[in-house]
């Protein structure tokens, strides 16, 4: 079964649902080998209907996408690979072009750049992702990890407008100020990471009641029901796993119909609890947005 997709403001589709390479992946040491068991289980990932694949040159693990793809016989233009730019963010030409390299294609569906720490390196590091939209290497271009001010800064000299900022997104960090619906006015669409966060590295926390509850009741797993809540809300989950079996568990949330006193009941709860999993120290303890 076809995993459904949002429409983007530039007229591209990105499928809900994407499988991370980084955190179970993330290589530490760019030069480490290359990792033959995420080949497989990306193969499997396609094999169960996942096409959107979600990388960056900081994770380590475009050569691999790129076999996978390759292995899979799933035609190219089948599949939304996003990766993003870290590490060769002064130079986002000779960077997307060693990344297509590694990945085996002639461009990217989406391509975005990690935050960098002055509004002068944004913005120039934006005006160089449009050219590279206007080259054809990426259709869609996109941010990562961008709060409400960095995105400001970008707006400010931008003539394409970012198609997706990804960041974490979960019950536990809902982003605070409205940042949601501001982006959405702005025509942003989200994607997330650490998604599962309340029933990994969150727990033990208010939620884990409810999750099992809920996940219970349907016959789902709690990764599916917060997925669902994610989907719902028109935030393009990426998650990941090193355990094929988990990939059914996934695929799961598409049919699963979560009734809006429960969709209620997690997002009211999650409020009343704060976590961070990426990068905690960079915030303040009580930082929601």
């Amino acid at each position: 079964m076809p995993l459904p997709s949002l429409p983007l403001k530039d007229g591209s589709t990105i499928p809900f649902i994407g499988f991370g390479t980084g955190t179970a992946w993330y290589k530490e040491d760019p030069n480490e080998p290359f990792n033959r068991d995420l080949v497989e289980l990306l193969k499997a990932a396609i094999k169960h209907g996942f096409r959107h694949i979600d990388g960056a040159d900081a994770y380590g693990t475009e050569e691999e996408i790129g076999v996978a793809i390759k292995e899979s016989g799933v035609p190219r233009d089948q599949l939304f690979v996003t990766t993003k730019v870290f590490e060769g963010y002064k130079d986002v030409p000779a960077a997307i072009k060693a990344s297509l390299e590694k990945l085996q294609l002639e461009f990217v569906p989406h391509y975005s750049p990690y935050i960098m720490k002055k509004p002068k390196e944004l913005q120039s590091t934006w005006l160089a992702m449009e050219k590279v939209k206007q080259s054809g290497l990426a259709k869609s271009i996109g941010v990562a990890s961008h709060q409400r001010p960095r995105l400001e800064t970008i707006l400010e000299i931008a003539t394409i407008i970012p198609a997706i900022n990804q960041l974490e997104f979960h019950p536990y960090l809902q982003r605070a100020h409205n940042y949601l619906p501001w982006m959405g006015e702005k025509g942003i669409e989200v994607a997330s990471f650490n998604g599962l966060t309340p029933i990994r590295s969150g727990a033990p926390g208010p939620l884990d009641e409810p999750l099992a509850r809920i996940a219970k009741s349907h016959g789902v797993s709690e990764n599916a029901v917060l997925l669902k809540w994610q989907i719902g809300q028109n935030v393009v989950p990426i998650t990941t796993t090193s355990k094929a079996e988990r990939l059914d568990e996934y695929f799961k949330a598409v049919d699963l119909n979560l009734t809006r006193e429960e969709v209620e009941e997690i997002t009211q709860i999650g409020l009343t609890h704060h976590f961070r999993a990426w990068a905690p120290n960079r915030f303040d303890p009580d930082d929601r947005s």
